[in-house]
């Protein structure tokens, strides 16, 4: 193979000025700079954020039945048995309600304790990328590209989310990082080391099925037909490496398929990763070239140092570390590109390697510039998204509300700041700073938008005001007797309880208020009319005991909710 001199510059003595706001005692110690930066991004809203639908709401409400079943087996939601990704997320999630349980530091009502995994899955996930990014770029540029992934979009909203993105990321920062030093060092490669590979592979199947292996498997097979040839396999030891695998991802997989039948496997193959390869599932279909073209949205403020990197990444790729780095990105990005369903953080996997080819390229003195034209593009990606968040928040706080307060008026100008001092920083040939500038300037808007204005928009949050009606007016009301139709959102369940009955049309709501006393229903204005003519034809007595109105979000209208209970004669 050949190989040219790399770009990449070696980290100094002594901590570096071009890194800017950094102070250098958090040089000096940079994972706890790292994880510090993180808590900084993340935390704001970690807490105040009620649980969001649809997929959260679906994880933490099944985790929460296998705590209070102790079923760690199958997954399930309400009744219906939720056959679509392994149970790994699930089991972080209940050793997290336990354990803060048992602190008397939360409860299994309290979404945060269920996001508690994505928290620390992400802070793993950056700090594996300062880790084995230092061979690869070095360490001022790896501690950049860190402290760059961390501020991403993306990764903040999945920091966030009680699901399963930010730890699979953890796991496949750590997979790919091991398998960088099999590649470009196979001689030292240890056997603990491909153990460790093989492992972190196998708890990435625990947590989406075949995602993980996917992204080290193109890698391998990409460079093996760049290379022609392959001298890092026998480093990373396949032999016994691939039982390893099966052994820890195998136990739940049999005793999934035993507790179901076969139904698991039918469902998640078939109904959900075929679906999602062919079909766009759950209105999710991109055209391709979509992951290209939200890029700038969902790494930002990083994209545009990234985007302005990969041209000279490209004219580097044989260089062994940049080589290693594009074979991580590449393949899969193409795949993930081709699959019908496409979500924002499908590609969030492959953002560590971006993260490190961008800093790269900025840490680099020697660096060249892209064409006036590419750099106008990657600047119009940082412009046109730090003003249209600032955009968003107060449209959302008006349309929401009918007024922009407070919070939601500063994200602009904390936006219009961030742009104005990474442009500022770069014109003067500071891209280190630049980036630095744009990771912690991130910090104040992501602060006014997460804390400051989305817990405000309170016609949201259905679910948590719907409970609260309820603990108000039915005191001591049980799940199994209380029913919804017209908002069948998950969000529900967890916020109620899990016994609560999701019905289809007024007229079922009729009959689930008749079937038994004690009982009440919520009833969406669109079935009301149903629901009284039912009512009247079971000579069924109602009293209408409260009001919830919200904005449903997740199908795009307002709906007011009437709760009703069998009146006294």
């Amino acid at each position: 193979m050949l190989v040219r001199d790399p770009m990449h510059i070696s980290a100094p003595s002594r901590p570096d000025p071009s890194l800017g706001a950094v102070p250098e005692a958090l040089q000096r110690r940079p994972r706890l700079a790292l994880v510090l930066l993180c808590l900084l991004l993340w935390l704001p809203g970690f807490f105040t954020l009620p649980a969001t639908d649809r997929d959260e709401a679906r994880f933490a409400q099944a985790t929460r039945q296998m705590v209070e079943s102790g079923d760690h087996v199958r997954i399930r939601v309400g009744e219906e048995e939720r056959n679509k990704k392994p149970a790994g997320i699930h089991w972080l999630q209940s050793a997290s309600v336990h354990l803060l349980e048992a602190a008397h530091l939360g409860s299994r009502r309290d979404i945060w304790a269920y996001r508690v995994p994505s928290l620390l899955g992400g802070i793993l996930a950056v700090l594996a990328t300062f880790h084995w990014g230092r061979s690869l770029v070095g360490r001022r540029a790896a501690f950049l590209g860190a402290a760059m992934l961390a501020s991403c979009l993306v990764l903040v909203a999945e920091a966030h989310i009680a699901k399963t993105d930010a730890a699979l990321l953890a796991t496949i920062a750590a997979a790919m990082g091991l398998f960088s030093q099999a590649y470009l060092r196979p001689e030292q490669f240890t056997a603990r080391q491909a153990a460790g590979f093989w492992l972190v592979l196998g708890a990435s199947v625990l947590l989406k099925g075949p995602v993980g292996p996917m992204v080290p498997l193109l890698a391998g097979i990409t460079l093996a037909a760049a290379d022609r040839g392959a001298p890092w396999l026998r480093a990373l030891r396949p032999g016994w490496g691939l039982p390893l695998l099966v052994a820890a991802a195998a136990p739940w997989f049999i005793a999934i398929g035993i507790a179901t039948e076969g139904r698991f496997f039918r469902q998640a193959v078939g109904g959900d990763m075929l679906a999602k390869i062919g079909s766009g599932e759950e209105k999710h279909w991109g055209p391709p070239g979509f992951y290209l073209l939200s890029f700038g949205i969902a790494a930002f403020p990083a994209a545009w140092v990234v985007l302005c990197a990969l041209p000279a990444a490209w004219r580097d790729r044989l260089n062994p570390p940049t080589r290693v780095l594009l074979a991580w990105v590449v393949p899969s990005w193409l795949v993930f590109e081709a699959v019908q369903t496409k979500l924002p953080h499908y590609t969030l996997p492959l953002y560590p390697a971006l993260m490190l080819l961008g800093a790269a390229w900025a840490m680099d003195p020697l660096r060249r510039l892209p064409a006036r034209w590419w750099r106008g593009i990657a600047v119009a990606a940082l412009g046109l998204v730090a003003l249209g968040l600032g955009l968003v928040a107060m449209a959302a706080a008006w349309f929401m509300l009918r007024e922009a307060f407070g919070p939601s008026l500063l994200v602009l100008p904390f936006a219009a700041a961030l742009v104005w001092v990474a442009l500022r920083s770069a014109r003067q040939g500071a891209w280190g700073r630049a980036a630095v500038a744009g990771t912690l300037l991130a910090i104040p808007i992501y602060a006014a938008v997460l804390e400051g204005v989305v817990p405000r928009l309170w016609p949201l949050w259905i679910a948590p005001r719907l409970e609260a009606v309820l603990r108000d007016r039915a005191p001591g009301l049980d799940s199994r007797d209380f029913g919804i139709t017209s908002h069948a959102e998950p969000s529900v369940l967890f916020a109620v309880g899990g016994g609560t009955s999701l019905l289809r049309t007024g007229m079922d709501a009729a009959r689930f208020l008749a079937a038994g006393p004690g009982r009440v229903v919520a009833v969406g204005d669109r079935a009301e009319a149903d629901f009284r003519r039912e009512a009247a034809d079971l000579s069924l007595p109602v009293q209408e005991i409260g009001e919830v109105t919200g904005f449903n979000y997740t199908r795009g209208r307002w709906i007011t909710l009437q709760l009703f209970r069998r009146a006294t004669p």
